[in-house]
């Protein structure tokens, strides 16, 4: 097992009724900036809720952050935090919005220009603005991990940051609020968790052994609820799992002292950036193909991945890329589609879009031995059109 650190002080509050606990998680005397999204939160009654449960509290209401948080945007809510003096944060939404709040509480007190926390990857340790969660949208798992991926919409550009600053103080976590969710976002969540898993589980064989059966416990988790909450977000039971799998596929549990690959992030990232497609989808686009082209690097734990999740029988080749074929139907059962050619017509250069921006930023070797190259990239979306 390799070397690591284990540091999460996130502090989850998890089940039904715990935004009632809201005014006892937010530092008293604190300015608070309440941030969402497109507004789903007044339909489906957790603005009322958040307002109930901080009375007595100085709130200003910044709104409108993006499915895919843009910089542009982000500024607006830190001008707002400078020109207010406000104190604490709290993202009311799914991972964009939190991840929206993460840039915010990092480029406040930033020295310097906030858009290389971006493009040029830089940690936050300190001086970030405190803030905490209630959580709407399982699946990112952002809200207990230090890692965010905004957009900056004037570059085309998906870019991922962090830090240990980045980690929530709190984040509130009620499995009743996804009932008013639409079937595509839940279908979305329970992709985005399936591959956060995988980009941190189908690497190569290692010592692992812990690691290994949790990330497989959350797979077949998924696997399990997955497509019943799309059907039934009411019921508590697959409500409360799905929700739980979402937080636990990236909080950091299943990444210790194990390789990861994130290629499949990486290359995603620009799909979205390019033609604003889901997120989740993109996943399913790339992630298959990518397991195609690394057959030979990642066939040993594919075999094992195909025998435990899908009991499958036969050669370590033979279960390997039969597992490949049961994650693309685990894929389809979920409503995604999983050709780029299904969400636009203008697919024709996209590999050289992507090659050529990866190699301006030098990520000239991705994946858990920087095997994946340019021309396999290429290779991997060219196979995805």
């Amino acid at each position: 097992m390799l070397n690591f650190e284990l540091y999460n002080p996130t502090n989850l509050i998890f089940g039904k009724g715990q935004i009632e606990k809201l005014s006892t998680l937010v530092p008293k005397d604190t300015k608070i900036l309440l941030a969402y999204g497109g507004g789903s939160i007044f339909k489906n009654g957790i603005h009322e809720q958040v307002i109930q449960n901080l009375k007595g509290f100085d709130i200003v209401e910044f709104g409108g952050i993006e499915p895919n948080p843009h910089f542009e945007t982000l500024m607006k809510a830190v001008e707002i935090i400078r020109v207010e003096k406000i104190d604490f944060i709290l993202a009311v939404g799914g991972g964009s919005v939190i991840d929206g709040v993460k840039f915010i509480s990092a480029a406040v007190n930033f020295d310097g220009n906030p858009i290389d926390i971006l493009q040029k990857r830089i940690l936050i340790k300190e001086n970030a603005v405190p803030f905490g969660t209630v959580l709407t949208l399982p699946a990112t798992g952002s809200e207990m991990n230090s890692g965010a991926v905004v957009t900056i919409q004037a570059t085309q550009e998906k870019l991922a940051f962090g830090g240990s600053a980045m980690f929530p103080k709190f984040s509130i976590c009620d499995p009743t609020v996804i009932a008013s969710l639409p079937k595509r976002q839940l279908q979305n969540g329970v992709v985005d968790a399936y591959t956060h898993v995988m980009e941190q589980y189908l690497t190569y064989p290692h010592e692992g052994y812990l690691q290994d059966r949790i990330a497989e416990g959350i797979l077949q988790t998924l696997i399990e609820v997955g497509p019943k909450v799309v059907e039934n977000p009411t019921d508590y039971a697959l409500a409360s799992n799905f929700m739980w799998s979402c937080t636990m596929a990236l909080n950091g549990l299943i990444q210790k002292g194990v390789p990861s690959d994130w290629a499949t992030h990486m290359i995603g990232h620009e799909l979205t950036a390019l033609y604003g497609i889901d997120h989740a989808r993109t996943l399913a686009i790339i992630g298959p193909n990518l397991y195609r082209v690394m057959f030979e690097t990642k066939k040993e734990k594919l075999a094992q991945y195909g025998r435990r999740i899908f009991n499958l029988t036969g050669s370590d080749d033979q279960v390997a890329q039969e597992a490949i074929n049961k994650t693309v139907a685990f894929f389809h059962t979920m409503g995604m589609d999983t050709k780029l050619s299904q969400y636009t017509n203008e697919y024709e250069k996209t590999a050289d879009f992507i090659v050529n921006r990866f190699n301006e930023r030098d990520w000239k070797g991705l994946g858990e031995k920087q095997l994946i190259t340019l021309e396999k990239v290429k290779s991997i979306v060219e196979m995805s059109y």
